[in-house]
């Protein structure tokens, strides 16, 4: 007999709080821009779930969220729902790649994005938008560096 894991166990690499360090490239979407903050990924409510929390200071804007991971057994697919202080949600589909990878497919959109473990300490997400089949162009970089306590 094996044991079965705990599907919520992958996001561990995540967990914790974050500062955050934002580089905005111009494309269609935006002009280029740069910023900080702060964010926080935790388990709650019998470790069913994981949600992240942030805010963040941009040299044009200012932004806060809150996002919540859940394992859909039914489906077999992690989804994720995302929202934005300016009153904006989304929702998406996530899997993991790898043990250091996190994908996700955001509804209603082309884009994609990642979560990526450099090591126990730095994490990188990208965001991008395809621009010509096969490559994608990047539209956000948010840089992660563990807060020790």
């Amino acid at each position: 007999m094996y044991e079965i894991l705990d599907p919520m166990d992958k996001f561990n690499f995540m967990l914790g709080t974050w500062n955050l360090k934002y580089r905005v490239p111009k494309t269609q979407f935006s002009e280029n821009d740069f910023g900080e903050g702060k964010g926080e990924f935790k388990r709650i409510l019998n470790n069913k779930y994981v949600t992240f929390d942030y805010h963040a200071k941009l040299s044009k804007t200012k932004s806060s969220a809150h996002a919540i991971f859940v394992w859909d057994k039914r489906t077999e697919i992690y989804r994720y729902w995302w929202f934005e202080d300016s009153g904006e949600f989304m929702k998406v589909t996530c899997n993991f790649i790898n043990e250091n990878t996190l994908a996700l497919s955001w509804h209603n959109s082309l884009l994609i994005q990642t979560f990526n473990q450099i090591n126990q300490d730095e994490i990188v997400l990208k965001m991008k938008y395809p621009v010509n089949n096969p490559e994608y162009e990047t539209i956000l970089e948010v840089f992660f560096s563990k807060i020790k306590k």
